[in-house]
């Protein structure tokens, strides 16, 4: 064995940028490589991105119509409006719709929120959705639709003909022109190519901010006595769960966040930690919120009604905060359960009919549409091929879609797209809906533009290491300033480290039968552990030079903190 990958990539960074860098911010060389990585040549520029405040958020009316959103809404306050809210039933939706909630109650007005019923409304703003949030008991005067509608172009003449005002704040693509009197809250529609990158929860942030703005201005009392920065675990759990990039503002969100999350007093989140696990005087990292926070929250939407998550995290009542983050635990463990269940017949139909094909598409009638994506996950990433998987919804398959590195669904489907009912998505995730008696041709269009794919002579799996470290290195100091690049995420993604000639002199312990736990010795004798996460076919000989691949990362148990290893490659070393 020479490597889990084809090629280790790493480009060494002048070393006169890494002296300015050092000299300049007081930081080890191997930080002033990660540094001058992440593209900051300036050592100004690298100390914001080190740093960053919430001061340098650019003012929030230069996204387009937000400022008219933001009157709008004043006006509903000022006359004591009926708003009705309706968001999306993910991460996302659900902390945008908390978010707005809570600070619309800041100043007396008590809006109905509702969250799309995914099973029997079917997903965003649908027909069914908007009627049950419109059917109140009185007149609603403003419609507010969160993290969904900017496609709901038959729904927004529904909410129109109901004498209603319609604000949509979203960040989807737009495939559909809505009308002309909707408010539309969108960088990727109404914008002109920059401040795409926000999710929905971080442009309700921006909004809350628009309207305290125009109430300061006006002098009101009870727009100075709210503290915009406490929203902001509300804002980092939606930017990191939606895998937005944590560049520019949103690193901002992340980072600010993630602290205020640390250290929240919202009794609906004290005690959804606690379930999960979630020990936050360590610091709840993105891990925490992609793993473990995010997942309850989901489970909600995907097997019941979001709109309990949405009730957790607005609840100031102890009993109802404990119960419900246990419903949700509940809930995320039936997840996981269909989702065993489901990638077990999964792979029983691989191996039976598709084991030698190099894109994989598998279809169950009773699969619950609600995991078939983690499904996909998980299956693309066990055998390393991109996968399809499709549950029955009516007369429909309905599923989703996976890859893997170097290949992009989209291309892939894109010459299939006349079959599919619906389609669409990104590189890596797709969505698919596709006629049943289509199955079958699919799955074999599938496995020859794989096969085209990975005929391409430039792909090639690399594994980009971000600087190479002695063992005496990583220290504690060493780690305070690494956490200074978090947190990590897409396009500020994890930095991998490298040793070269080190030495396993202790036999590592193989658990699980999948993973190994090891121990190394720096040249002044300490001890250093790791672990290696389905490797355990592929250890290391004892006493042989091998350089290793690895991130850090602080294991917490408890009142304890451990700087551990986690092996994410070896080779062998190559002769002096």
């Amino acid at each position: 064995m020479i490597s889990t990958l084809a090629v280790w990539e790493y480009n060494p960074q002048p070393a006169k940028r890494l002296g300015a860098l050092r000299k300049q911010l007081q930081i080890s060389q191997g930080t002033a490589e990660l540094v001058a990585r992440a593209g900051f040549e300036c050592p100004d520029s690298a100390r914001e991105f080190l740093y960053p405040r919430l001061s340098q958020i650019s003012c929030p009316f230069e996204i387009p119509r937000l400022q008219e959103a933001a009157e709008r809404i004043c006006q509903a306050l000022d006359h004591g409006q009926r708003i009705v809210i309706c968001g999306d039933y993910d991460v996302d939706g659900v902390t945008s719709t908390a978010l707005l909630v809570d600070f619309l109650q800041q100043f007396g007005n008590y809006p109905k929120f509702i969250v799309p019923l995914r099973l029997e409304e079917g997903y965003g703003l649908s027909q069914r959705t908007a009627e049950r949030a419109m059917d109140c008991g009185e007149k609603a005067d403003l419609f507010i639709a969160l993290d969904c509608g900017t496609n709901s172009v038959d729904e927004a003449e529904y909410i129109h003909s109901q004498g209603c005002d319609l604000i949509i704040v979203d960040h989807h693509q737009s495939k559909r022109k809505l009308p002309e009197a909707v408010l539309l809250v969108n960088p990727h529609v109404e914008g002109n190519g920059e401040d795409t990158d926000f999710c929905t929860v971080a442009l309700v942030f921006k909004l809350a901010h628009g309207i305290l703005k125009l109430k300061r201005e006006r002098q009101e009392a009870e727009a100075f006595n709210i503290t915009l920065r406490d929203y902001l675990d509300f804002v980092s759990m939606g930017t990191i769960a939606d895998l937005v990039p944590l560049t520019k503002e949103n690193r901002i969100f992340t980072r600010i966040g993630l602290k205020a999350l640390s250290s929240t007093k919202r009794k609906g989140l004290g005690s959804l930690m606690r379930v999960s696990g979630i020990n936050a005087q360590h610091g709840v990292k993105p891990v925490d919120v992609s793993f473990k926070l995010g997942p309850r929250i989901n489970a909600s939407g995907r097997l019941a009604d979001a709109s309990l998550a949405v009730e957790l995290l607005l609840s100031d009542d102890s009993a109802f905060c404990m119960e419900t983050s246990l419903k949700l635990d509940s809930f995320n463990r039936e997840r996981q359960e269909i989702e065993r269940s489901i990638v077990e017949e999964a792979k029983q139909q691989v191996e039976q009919t598709q084991s030698e094909r190099s894109g994989l598409v598998v279809f169950g009638e009773d699969w619950h549409p609600g995991v078939v994506g983690i499904v996909a996950s998980r299956l693309s990433r066990d055998y390393d091929r991109p996968c399809i998987v499709l549950g029955k919804e009516g007369d429909l398959a309905k599923g989703s879609g996976r890859s893997i590195e170097g290949i992009n669904l989209v291309q892939a489907l894109s010459g299939f797209s006349e079959k599919l009912e619906s389609w669409g998505g990104h590189p890596m995730a797709v969505g698919v809906n596709i006629r049943i008696e289509f199955i079958e041709e699919l799955q074999s269009y599938f496995h020859e533009a794989i096969v085209t794919a990975n005929s391409n002579p430039a792909y090639e799996k690399k594994l980009e290491v971000a600087t190479y470290l002695e063992l005496e290195e990583i220290t504690p100091q060493f780690m305070d300033e690494f956490s200074f690049l978090q947190p990590f995420g897409q396009e500020n993604p994890e930095p991998i480290f490298a040793t070269r000639n080190i030495r396993f002199r202790q036999r590592p312990k193989v658990f699980k039968e999948a993973h190994f736990r090891f121990f190394l010795k720096d040249k002044c004798g300490r001890s250093l552990q790791g672990v290696a996460w389905n490797l355990a076919t592929q250890i290391p000989k004892l006493d042989t030079f091998v350089d290793i691949a690895y991130r850090l990362a602080w294991n917490s148990f408890g009142r304890q903190k451990d700087l551990q290893l986690e092996l994410v490659d070896w080779k062998y070393s190559q002769p002096a």
